[in-house]
């Protein structure tokens, strides 16, 4: 598959079965966000696998909207980062190492999907109780994972938004 098609495929899931994402499949997208970029290669994150279902129903009240998704998932990854090793650039690492595992969870036919956390309704204060995260770091977002229970067609190449590119100037 070309990383094009790998980027058409790769949708947000937010219903999972019950069948449970494999260890090795885990492994493989934290291994692909810990080659992610980082500012001055820094590596300010910390992942927090979650498997315990203890742990993992409670993410789903984080937030209001947009958490529920933890109801069925099997595993969830945390990105969590020490703000103090880098210089205002922890927030884009973050999301970097997340989108690595978001197209590896698709490249393994896994569902994902990111929940935001950082500075949302109470959810850094539920994820740091839940997962026992130090003071010290900023919580990213929760990534739920999972085998699909729903079906999301690909991206149209024709239906992308392509005034939104530029060329020279805005």
């Amino acid at each position: 598959m070309s990383f094009r098609d790998l980027c058409a495929h790769r949708r947000s899931i937010r219903k999972y079965t019950n069948a449970p994402v494999e260890q090795e499949k885990i492994d493989y997208m934290l291994q692909c966000a810990l080659m992610s970029p980082s500012a001055k290669r820094t590596c300010p994150w910390e992942f927090i696998v979650v498997r315990d279902e203890a742990k993992l129903r409670p993410l789903a009240g984080c937030r209001t909207y947009g958490s529920q998704m933890f109801n069925t998932a099997t595993a969830a990854i945390i990105i969590a980062l020490d703000p103090t090793l880098c210089d205002n650039t922890w927030m884009a690492d973050g999301a970097i190492a997340a989108e690595h595992i978001l197209l590896a969870a698709a490249e393994q036919g896994v569902g994902a999907c990111w929940c935001h956390v950082h500075e949302r309704e109470g959810a850094p204060e539920l994820v740091r109780k839940t997962c026992g995260i130090p003071e010290k770091y900023e919580i990213l977002c929760a990534i739920a994972l999972g085998y699909p229970d729903e079906e999301r067609s690909t991206y149209d190449l024709s239906r992308l938004k392509y005034e939104k590119i530029h060329k020279e100037m805005f």
